[in-house]
């Protein structure tokens, strides 16, 4: 059993945090890479980019939001209590060196995924600017430590209730417009790290996203995890999970993130009918 130590509740308890004892997994997670978890023997396998890494404590932390069973049933564990399995670490790391300047975006939870790779970005000696997007301020994450690596953070709220009353895409088109940008990093809602893709591709500066497909074994064996990208398949799970933005296909990754829910409203509707 991994041991849950700290367990902390975000946006008015739709996100939660779970500090986790996994000492061999720590000791080797570099940022941008995954975890794959299960709450107990029945459970589902979730993927999840690990927020933040203490090596000395032997310690992973997750940040998630509750959106469905599987998610419910982590909220559901105490401190004290654990995950009956994790698989880590998954996936390539970041790749993380003096860029210059670099603006980390980062929208809703990805901004827990961003967290260690802007940390990453100003230990190798960046300015890192920051941009954190929710849609109001109750849904904020990381605020605090987002500040505390960044030479400039900058908050957008869709409702205004925060910080600038729009988009990260606003606050962004600003900055490249008023310095040199040399790395953009871009962690969020697929719909987000599209527009911020398409942005930067306007001002050449080259982009990096963090996506989330339908993962499955998190080893590339299920083929579940493909994007294309430069026109190529790719598998997420050991290709990734980042990618050059402006080389994914973003409307392909928006069809294959909705079809197990077209599936299942299309079973739901020939249940209602009587037709199955």
């Amino acid at each position: 059993m991994y041991r849950i130590i700290k367990r902390e509740e975000m946006a008015e308890g739709t996100i939660v945090l779970n500090e986790i004892e996994a000492p061999q997994i720590a000791k080797k997670a570099k940022p941008g890479q995954f975890v794959i978890l299960i709450a107990n023997e029945n459970g589902e396998r979730i993927p999840l980019t690990m927020a933040d890494v203490d090596k000395e404590k032997g310690t992973i932390t997750i940040i998630y939001m509750i959106v469905g069973k599987s998610t419910e049933l982590f909220a559901s564990l105490k401190v004290g209590e654990g995950y009956a399995h994790i698989v880590g670490p998954l996936g390539s790391p970041t790749h993380i060196e003096n860029f210059g300047t670099v603006v980390c975006v980062g929208g809703g939870t990805g901004t827990a995924v961003l967290h260690p790779i802007a940390r990453g970005m100003k230990e190798a000696g960046n300015e890192v600017i920051s941009i954190v997007g929710s849609r109001t301020k109750d849904y904020l994450i990381l605020e605090d430590k987002m500040s505390k690596i960044s030479n400039e953070l900058h908050i957008c709220t869709d409702d205004g209730t925060k910080g600038r009353h729009g988009f990260v895409t606003d606050e962004l088109r600003e900055i490249l417009e008023s310095k040199k940008v040399d790395l953009v990093v871009a962690i969020g809602p697929v719909p987000m790290m599209k527009f911020v893709s398409l942005l930067t591709k306007e001002y050449s500066v080259p982009t990096m996203v963090s996506l989330n497909p339908i993962m499955v074994d998190g080893t590339g064996m299920c083929g579940g995890c493909r994007v294309t990208v430069g026109g190529e398949i790719k598998f997420a799970c050991v290709d990734g999970p980042e990618f050059d933005g402006h080389q994914v296909d973003f409307d392909n990754l928006m069809q294959r993130l909705t079809a197990y829910k077209h599936e299942e409203e299309h079973s739901k509707e020939c249940m209602l009918n009587k037709k199955v």
